[in-house]
C-alpha cells in the first residue's frame, strides 16, 4: 500500500491513530506528529540524513514506537504547479520505502511550507542557528497540519452526507 489520496487516508484511519509529516530535505528529515485526535501538528527533532537504508530504519523506528498509522510527505512542487528534481527524488524515497513498510504515504503539495515555518520561527524570536535546525521540522509541521486540516473537513462532510 505504497500512496494514497487524503480522501483514500480519510476512509482506512481508525479513530485514535496518530499519521506523521515528513519535509523531505538533502541533509535532513524534518518530522512532525499528530496528536491521537489528529488534530495538532507537533515538530519532533529531525532526523540528520545519511543514506536512504539507515534513513528508513530510523523513520520506522520512530514509526513503529510512535504507532503511526500513515505518513504525509511534502511534495515540493514548484510555484507554478510544475514537477522539479527534488519531486522526483521525493517520489523516488516514496517508491523505496513502499519496499520497506505497509505504512502508507500521502504527498502533499507543500509549497511556501518552509516560508510559513520559518516565518512562525522569527515571530517567535528563534534565534538564527535555531532556526536552521528546527526549520525543517516547522515545516513538517506545517505540511501535517494541512493534511489534518484537510482530514477533518472531510470527516465533517461525511457526517453532513450521512
Amino acid at each position: 500500500m505504497a500512496t494514497l489520496t487524503i480522501e483514500e487516508l480519510a476512509e482506512a484511519l481508525q479513530p485514535g491513530q496518530a499519521i506523521a509529516g515528513l519535509d523531505l530535505g538533502t541533509k535532513t528529515i524534518g518530522l512532525a506528529m499528530s496528536d491521537l485526535g489528529r488534530r495538532f501538528a507537533t515538530p519532533r527533532p529531525v532526523i540528520k540524513r545519511v543514506k536512504f537504508t539507515k534513513d528508513a530504519e530510523v523513520l520506522l523506528a520512530f514509526a513503529e514506537k510512535e504507532k503511526i498509522a500513515a505518513f504525509i510527505i511534502g511534495l515540493p512542487m514548484n510555484m507554478d504547479g510544475s514537477a522539479g528534481p527534488r519531486v522526483q527524488a521525493t517520489r523516488a524515497f516514496v517508491r523505496s520505502m513502499a519496499e520497506k513498510t505497509d505504512i502508507p504515504f500521502v504527498f502533499w503539495d507543500e509549497r511556501l511550507s518552509t516560508v510559513a515555518a520559518e516565518r512562525a520561527l522569527l515571530e517567535m524570536d528563534v534565534s538564527r542557528a535555531k532556526r536552521a535546525e528546527r526549520i525543517d521540522s516547522a515545516a513538517a509541521s506545517f505540511i501535517l497540519q494541512g493534511a489534518l486540516d484537510r482530514l477533518s473537513s472531510l470527516a465533517a462532510m461525511s457526517r453532513f452526507d450521512d
